[in-house]
């Protein structure tokens, strides 16, 4: 079979949910991907920044065929050997005393919510059923019924109601907004600390610091959503650090797995996630053996391999080259670490036909909001391969 026999069949039998570009990857490794036809392809998605460790990582695949081999899933209704120590690495790692593991990024935000909630009625004696979750326009959070309740993208939400209650959209990047749509039944706030899918919108210097002074003072908890920003993305561990700022939740999935396996999680502390009590909250996978022992690897990886600095230090080469191609295509190009938006002016007939353009030249980027292109390799890039990337994106951001 060849590329448009397997674009047929996903055609035919697959729901359309997805305009993926029409390659068909059959294989990866590092930073590349090859298609059926064996075309090899530099991978500047990542999957959404899954793959911050790169496809098919071999420490990763190891934890991974080494755990499937003695048990993959137990449930929680025992215990496991893996779990407890993923929870002592993820404390380590990240400063926080206690998480909360499971499956998609969706599942790790409805967690968030749900403990956000709880804290709302028992600590801060909100009415019951009454909290309200502040979070910002332009949000991707994910595609549950009460996370498109509060998205602003009318493609996720209109044929999908009615809607979850007690959500107050404000501006992003508006810590004033922040402050005014407080009220005494204001649970939490909500945010990307940069908004991958809106854009690679980054807020103003000082806004998520500003945020959480406003939290702080108005005994309300600050949720960082760093599912795509999280984990190296960004050139900090979380993009959260690059203000000095320890949300009382964050949220993580995606490279938490290496892209091996759906693993996510929620970080607090006891006093937040203390509160959570057994049958409240829970997930047949979340925390099972095999998702465990993978998310461990991948988060030995990121820290032994310094997929963190590599991501600092190639992603300000790579910004600093992209902003020197003379193109009269670009906007504005906007980025940290290795997650960086080239928004395109809107003459330039929407970023969708530079990402095909681009895959004719070995390079698979990914359109966002119509007029962004958003470059995220994965974080074990090198120089070399950046430069062998330029070569082939500046004459399509200069072409007609």
């Amino acid at each position: 079979m060849v590329t448009q026999d397997y674009i047929a069949l996903e055609e035919k039998f697959g729901a359309h949910n997805y305009h993926p570009l029409d390659v068909v990857i059959n294989r990866g490794e590092g930073v590349w991907v090859y298609d059926v036809e064996g075309n090899r392809y530099l991978d500047c998605l990542s999957a959404y920044s899954a793959l911050n460790q790169g496809h098919v990582h071999p420490k990763i695949l190891s934890a991974l065929v080494a755990q499937a081999q003695k048990v993959t899933l137990t449930s929680r209704a025992f215990r496991n050997d893996q779990l407890p120590l993923l929870y002592k690495e993820l404390s380590e790692l990240t400063g926080y005393e206690m998480s909360l593991p499971m499956n998609s990024g969706a599942e790790a935000v409805e967690t968030a919510l749900k403990v956000a909630r709880k804290w709302a009625y028992r600590i801060k004696n909100v009415p019951r059923y009454k909290a309200e979750i502040i979070v910002a326009s332009g949000n991707f959070h994910g595609r549950t019924i009460s996370i498109i309740s509060f998205s602003t993208e009318p493609l996720y939400r209109d044929d999908f109601g009615e809607f979850t209650p007690g959500f107050v959209i404000v501006p992003y990047g508006d810590a004033r907004a922040i402050q005014n749509a407080i009220t005494p039944n204001t649970a939490a706030v909500l945010l990307e600390p940069i908004q991958g899918e809106g854009g690679v919108i980054i807020p103003p210097a000082g806004y998520l610091k500003a945020v959480k002074g406003i939290c702080e003072k108005n005994e309300v908890l600050f949720i960082a959503d760093e599912i795509q920003t999280g984990l190296g993305r960004t050139g900090k561990l979380f993009a959260c650090d690059h203000e000095n700022l320890r949300p009382d939740i964050v949220i993580i999935g995606k490279a938490l797995s290496g892209g091996f396996y759906p693993v996510s999680a929620i970080l607090a502390d006891q006093p937040i996630l203390g509160l959570i009590q057994p049958g409240e909250h829970g997930s047949t996978f979340g925390g099972n053996p095999l998702g465990a022992a993978v998310a461990r690897a991948a988060l030995k990886v990121l820290i032994e391999e310094k997929l963190i600095e590599n991501s600092f230090q190639m992603g300000e080469y790579f910004k600093e080259q992209l902003e020197e191609i003379p193109s009269p295509h670009v906007k504005e190009i906007r980025g940290k670490g290795l997650l960086i938006g080239i928004e395109l002016k809107r003459e330039a007939r929407g970023a969708r036909r530079f990402c095909e353009a681009l895959k004719t030249t070995g390079i698979l980027a990914k359109e966002t909001h119509e007029h962004v292109i958003r470059f995220a390799p994965p974080l074990i890039i090198d120089r070399n391969t950046i430069d062998w990337a330029l070569e082939r994106i500046r004459p399509v951001l200069m072409m007609q």
